[in-house]
């Protein structure tokens, strides 16, 4: 069991880092807030401190305002016993922090819902991940479940929250979501009152950034899936998802500063559900390692982090694609002739 082994893992563990990536969403937030809870819970005397060193993000900050707990964003690594990493499937997700991660002998818990990095899993002491499910809130319930413990109403706003803001209000939870959520309501949590939470209006520069990457995209075909690409200097996750509601199946963004190249891909559940390509696994991590870089996410959403040029990494991203579009074509069984054609 998970809740054993990370229970043995911290046993002589006085002090635990909880490390989150950069742009802490109300998921990586949310699962750190209940794992820290849970943990502490089993020793009132252990020291949690949860960190973002690479920032929070505008919606993150908002819901902090709703949770009894403080994120810092220099964390005392020497004074770490150990370290976790939540929602954080590679060492370049911390900013320039992750290289301390890398360098650091200290034991390394990951629990996360991404499918990890090579690099990430190799210096992992011990594992709690599903790339199946649909957030890493899911995961970390699952260690209360485990534990036989009811998370109080905080927790289970927090658990909630991360959940709701990853499944996109639950447009593209599974059935597994919607047990956890149920158990998550007998709190006393009332749906109404927490999703206005997640409510923020777009600012003005991310508002920009989506329409110039509707301006600038580039589209091609693969067979009948239509792939949009685009460029802009910063929002590229929010701008790929507005290019699938203008239509796109995929949606390739990227931005370049100072010789630091970000890559953000996006696709609709219908273009993964007949095609089987998994954006995270098939496209983002090698082609991370391909350029020198780290890539990974989901099926549907994943990011690159790189050195070099943009527009070479773009190719090479639209040709990953291709080349897996290919293998999926090439699996489909050959259609059989009806008699008397």
């Amino acid at each position: 069991m998970h809740f054993k082994g990370l229970m043995a893992t911290l046993s002589q563990a006085n002090s635990i880092l909880v490390l989150l990536h950069h742009n802490a969403d109300p998921d990586a937030i949310g699962s750190a807030y209940a794992l820290k809870n849970l943990i502490q819970h089993g020793s009132s005397l252990k020291y949690v401190e949860i960190a973002a060193p690479a920032g929070i993000s505008r919606i993150g900050r908002q819901i902090m305002q709703h949770l009894p707990t403080t994120i810092v964003s220099s964390p005392r690594l020497d004074d770490a016993d150990v370290v976790i990493l939540v929602d954080t499937s590679t060492f370049i997700q911390l900013g320039t922090f992750g290289q301390e991660i890398r360098d650091s002998t200290k034991p390394l818990v990951i629990v996360d819902h991404h499918t990890p990095h090579k690099e990430t899993m190799g210096k992992a002491s011990l594992r709690i991940t599903d790339d199946d499910a649909s957030s890493t809130c899911e995961v970390v319930y699952r260690l209360y479940e485990e534990a036989r413990l009811e998370p109080d109403r905080d927790t289970a706003l927090a658990l909630f929250l991360g959940i709701a803001y990853d499944t996109r209000h639950f447009i593209i939870a599974k059935s597994n979501t919607f047990r956890t959520v149920a158990k998550l309501l007998g709190s006393g949590l009332v749906p109404e009152e927490a999703l206005p939470l997640l409510a923020a209006p777009l600012s003005a520069s991310e508002r920009t950034a989506r329409l110039k990457a509707a301006q600038r995209l580039q589209r091609t075909r693969l067979g009948e899936w239509i792939v949009a690409e685009s460029r802009v200097g910063s929002y590229q996750s929010s701008a790929a998802r507005a290019l699938l509601a203008l239509g796109a199946d995929v949606a390739i963004v990227g931005g370049e500063h100072k010789g630091k190249v970000r890559i953000s891909l996006r696709a609709t559940r219908c273009f993964y559900r007949a095609t089987h390509i998994h954006l995270g696994r098939e496209i983002a991590a090698p082609l991370g390692s391909l350029k020198g870089g780290m890539g990974g996410g989901h099926s549907t959403a994943a990011g690159i982090n790189l050195e070099g040029d943009l527009d070479e990494a773009t190719k090479a991203c639209l040709r990953l694609l291709r080349d897996a579009f290919a293998k999926t074509e090439a699996r489909k069984p050959e259609e059989t002739p009806q008699a008397g054609v």
